[in-house]
């Protein structure tokens, strides 16, 4: 199933005090790192992820996969596509990130995803009633907004950073 075919769920914004490509490698270090944290790979393997551990290059890249997530597309300062399958869902998270006004950008994140069968609908329910997803890519938002805007223009970040 391709990406534009999954249903959408939501998405969220956030407008952010710096360029696309000061943005762009706090994005993909702040997406890994969360979706890499002690446990994403036990949950992984537990739900039958098609992608349960971390392989391919970094940065990431198209191909690259953390728990629950292979890149599908990696357009540095413009999109980042995730995409993900397991026992319950197929599903995408997609953030594209545009120019704003002078100095500033704008990073949404997209979330599409399909629930098939019986216990596809009751995962679907469990997820978009507990708040969980709503507050995970909200804070992920957060997160990339806070590190974009601290970060000096000179000093990168990430497998970037300078010392």
């Amino acid at each position: 199933m391709q990406i534009d075919s999954l249903p959408h769920l939501d998405e969220h914004a956030t407008l952010i005090a710096a360029n696309t490509d000061r943005v762009w490698p706090h994005l993909t270090d702040v997406v890994e790192r969360s979706f890499s944290r002690r446990g994403m790979s036990e949950y992984a393997r537990l739900v039958s992820a098609a992608d349960p551990v971390t392989s391919g290059p970094r940065p990431l890249t198209e191909g690259s996969t953390f728990p629950g997530f292979h890149v599908a597309t990696a357009i540095p300062g413009r999109t980042l596509a995730l995409r993900g399958s397991h026992r319950f869902s197929t599903y995408a998270l997609i953030f594209r990130l545009e120019p704003a006004e002078p100095g500033r950008s704008r990073l949404r994140a997209e979330t599409r995803a399909a629930f098939p069968g019986l216990t596809g609908g009751l995962y679907r329910q469990m997820l978009l009633t507990s708040g969980g997803h709503v507050i995970g890519v909200r804070r992920m938002l957060a997160t990339i907004r806070r590190r974009s805007e601290q970060d000096r223009p000179e000093r990168g970040c990430g497998p970037y950073r300078q010392s």
